[in-house]
């Protein structure tokens, strides 16, 4: 509804025929207009417009209170700062009170007094919609007067007030946001006694402080977050809380691959321009990588070794890209480069953003922290290869297109693939490879040297992944050469024989 914000007193106010909606009539009414016109209500949010958006609209329409439930990263703050967006550009209050009044119906004491001794000059202001939004983390020190609010001694003294007069409450935040949203981020969090202060907001829209024999009349919208297992579990939410919440709203992380890649790419900082708009050194990234990053974050969801119940963050994505681009950009400023493209050796750098993001079990804090990461960025190596080359795990077709590749490790070669390596050293370093080159042309359209060289090395690494070809990992060091080699090495001086091996299936891959 479009507001007269030129009119300064109730007088005008009231000639002017403006009429004053409910915050939650306001967003219901704002909210059908745009479906109407077919806006995008919540712009940015990927993945969620056949679940979570609907609902939370149905939840608007229905004029109800409501819960975003889901684990961490699943952009539950960022869809309740959004919903602002639905309230009206501007409303009427009363100037210089607390509560964000309404001019034709005021509730404190301070503006009730100022109608009834100026009428119609009464001044009023309008105020925009941002400034009609409050938020609050819920932690365990939080208190009910930062909610709800105290009596002000100090306030009481210098004015010369008793504790029966009015004036010395000090309204806490809650209140503050009155004709407004109010949001609290992490709801179990807040002491139960905490909770409970909340009842009468909840349902009978007002509220009583300390002592006092006077309701507060409030008119706020409600919107919470919490971890499904803090929520449902725990018993960390009061019952009669939870029951007075009208709308529980499930939210997740994305459903497929090609969703978390366009929110990966959009919350990523992959532009390196700086304010000149000069790109220091020019990072090509071919699509795969950003399949086998995306990757990471479902294999980690499905992980043993990681606590599901705290999720795998959309974050891990983010950083992991970032750590990635500056991987490769790292590398080429110290070798005087001014392009070059990301490396799968560069994929082991990424770890730091991994391994601070996700919660291991006790299983997983056995085999630590940075193993279970590159054992992630393994797996992902290896779904996201069997997209661009066949399946080298297949036996039953004895691998023909990985023979000579296979052969020429077996004649006792092998390749050093430093991090720090120009792109020269890169390039003459995969090109000694038997078979390595011809592959990748087979199956691969690469759109540049650089990239080709890239496939290259996917390759390998996905060799070794599937046990076809040894590696070992040094001081930003991988050593590619063949397994029967490294599973020898294993053993030192103790011997080997063919009783090493489980079965006869893993002997003949060597022979």
């Amino acid at each position: 509804m479009a507001a007269p914000t030129d009119l300064s007193t109730l007088g005008e106010l009231k000639a002017s025929d403006y009429h004053v909606r409910s915050v939650k009539d306001e967003l219901r009414a704002n909210l059908i207009e745009k479906l109407r016109a077919d806006e995008d209500i919540f712009p940015g949010i990927l993945g969620y417009g056949q679940t979570v958006i609907p609902q939370i609209e149905n939840a608007i329409l229905a004029k109800h209170d409501l819960i975003l439930l889901g684990l961490r990263g699943q952009a539950k703050t960022r869809l309740i700062r959004m919903l602002p967006n639905l309230l009206d550009d501007y409303i009427p209050v009363i100037a210089d009170t607390p509560l964000n009044e309404d001019p034709f119906s005021p509730v404190t004491k301070q503006g009730r007094e100022l109608v009834d001794e100026h009428g119609d000059d009464t001044p009023i202001e309008w105020l925009p919609r941002e400034a009609r939004y409050g938020e609050k983390l819920a932690t365990p020190d939080t208190t009910i007067a930062d909610l709800i609010g105290d009596i002000d001694p100090i306030k009481a003294a210098n004015k010369r007030l008793t504790y029966a007069d009015e004036e010395v409450i000090h309204f806490g935040i809650i209140p503050r946001t009155n004709r407004g949203i109010f949001a609290i981020n992490e709801l179990p969090d807040l002491q139960p006694r905490i909770q409970v202060g909340l009842f009468n907001i909840m349902e009978e829209q007002d509220i009583q402080i300390r002592g006092f024999n006077v309701r507060f009349p409030l008119d706020v919208m409600m919107v919470f977050s919490a971890n499904p297992e803090d929520y449902t579990s725990r018993g960390n939410l009061v019952t009669p809380l939870k029951d007075r919440i009208d709308s529980q709203i499930i939210t997740h992380y994305p459903k497929t691959r090609e969703t978390g890649m366009a929110i990966t790419k959009q919350e990523a900082w992959t532009d390196r321009a700086s304010d000149d708009g000069e790109v220091e050194v020019d990072v090509h990234v071919p699509h795969f990588f950003r399949e086998i990053i995306e990757q990471i974050a479902f294999e980690a969801r499905d992980s043993e070794y990681i606590d599901q119940t705290s999720g795998v963050s959309v974050r891990v994505t983010r950083a992991a890209v970032e750590a990635l681009l500056s991987t490769a950009e790292r590398r080429a400023l110290l070798n005087g480069e001014d392009e070059t493209a990301v490396r799968i050796s560069d994929l082991m750098r990424v770890a730091p953003a991994i391994t601070g993001k996700v919660e291991l079990v006790y299983e997983g804090e056995q085999e630590g922290a940075q193993n279970v990461a590159l054992s992630l960025i393994g797996q992902a190596v290896d779904a996201i290869f069997g997209h661009y080359f066949p399946d080298p795990d297949d036996k039953e077709d004895g691998r023909p297109q990985y023979r000579d590749i296979l052969d020429w490790f077996a004649d006792e070669n092998s390749v050093d693939l430093e991090q720090e390596m120009s792109n020269d050293a890169y390039a003459d370093t995969l090109t000694e490879i038997d078979g390595l080159a011809d592959l990748v042309a087979d199956y691969t359209k690469p759109d540049s040297d650089n990239e080709r060289l890239v496939m290259m090395e996917f390759v390998l690494e996905a060799l070794h992944q599937n046990s076809l070809v040894g590696k070992e990992i040094g001081d930003g060091t991988q050593h590619y050469d063949d397994i029967m080699g490294s599973m020898l090495s294993s053993f030192g001086d103790g011997g080997f024989d063919g009783d090493d091996f489980d079965d006869e299936d893993d002997l003949s891959r060597y022979r």
